[in-house]
């Protein structure tokens, strides 16, 4: 794990149909990742996007 990707735990993932995920975004904080996540649903309807925490560990 990079160290940008430590400061930055949290992710905006899209669901694929091969169960892998792509991620989108990373965010500092869990609040600016559910407001980016809140615009691109409203862009866009078809894509399945969730939030998720990628632990350092």
């Amino acid at each position: 794990m990079t160290y940008f990707e430590q400061l930055h735990p949290w992710c905006i993932i899209r669901n694929l149909p091969s169960k892998d995920g792509k991620v989108i975004a990373r965010f500092r904080r869990h609040n600016d990742a559910t407001a980016y996540l809140q615009v691109l649903q409203k862009q866009v309807t078809n894509v399945e996007l969730v939030v998720k925490f990628n632990s350092p560990a």
